[in-house]
């Protein structure tokens, strides 16, 4: 299978898979495009199918990560999508083992990442990982779990931070959006179409872009792309939810 790894060298003349011809969201890709060649310097890895499309795995140091996990000497998976018609195809299989190969030449004790307890958005299937070996280590209220592919069994256990282990957030009144420029789609749905959202609605949400690495490992939710709560509670990590089409739908009780 053709896969290539982006790095600081080919990462302008190479599309990063997600927001490709999307206009709207130019702004993001380029800010995605900076943020990875930041985190190129930490060891940072993005492969992806040598097509134009959303085939691709990124991971690196799991002390590096922008979430807020432990997991010392491990490799954080952060996105991993096989879309379209390349499903069912065994590039999932093919890209984590690439995945696998990197962590153990580095001497890494194994993978970690973080999915949820049903399928959250932005986020890996949960049940496929667990059938690739994977397994739970922990958990958080809010309906995130942590799984591991560990290498070693004398190393320990992955945990999420302590703030993140709650499952609310410190602002108990209103909206709260965290994000971070993780994934081209953020800036614009944020400061566009949630803004535009809110004034329809007359409502204020306040919105809270982690900048750095350690505002994201410090933060109360695990989902750095994007987490919305409301009165301190977390609600979706769906972006969709910022638009005029998909707010009450995504907010209105089940």
């Amino acid at each position: 299978m053709n896969y290539i790894a982006l790095n600081r060298t080919n990462i302008e003349t190479e599309h990063i898979c997600c927001a490709i011809s999307d206009k709207k969201c130019l702004e993001g890709y380029k800010l995605k495009k900076e943020w990875l060649k930041d985190e190129f310097e930490n060891g940072y890895r993005f492969k992806r199918i040598n097509e134009r499309a959303k085939v691709f795995i990124e991971y690196g140091p799991a002390e590096k990560a922008w979430i807020p996990v432990s997991a010392p000497n491990y490799f954080m998976i952060a996105c991993f999508w096989v879309s379209g018609r390349y499903k069912g195809n065994g590039h999932g299989k093919a890209l984590l083992q690439e995945a696998i190969q990197d962590a153990k030449k580095q001497g890494r004790d194994g993978l970690v990442t973080v999915v949820g307890k049903k399928k959250f958005h932005f986020m890996s299937d949960t049940k496929w990982l667990l059938k690739q070996g994977f397994k739970e280590c922990d958990s958080t209220a809010a309906g995130f779990l942590l799984l591991s592919l560990p290498f070693n069994e004398n190393a320990s256990l992955p945990h999420f931070n302590e703030q993140a282990k709650v499952g609310t957030c410190p602002d108990d009144k209103g909206y709260v959006v965290y994000y971070t420029n993780r994934c081209p789609f953020t800036e614009y749905h944020i400061r566009e179409s949630l803004t535009e959202t809110a004034s329809k609605r007359n409502i204020e949400i306040k919105v809270i872009k982690l900048e750095t690495m350690e505002l994201a490992q410090s933060s109360p939710t695990p989902a750095t792309i994007f987490s919305l709560f409301h009165n301190g509670n977390f609600v979706t990590t769906d972006i969709s939810v910022c638009m005029d089409s998909r707010f009450d739908k995504i907010l209105s009780p089940k």
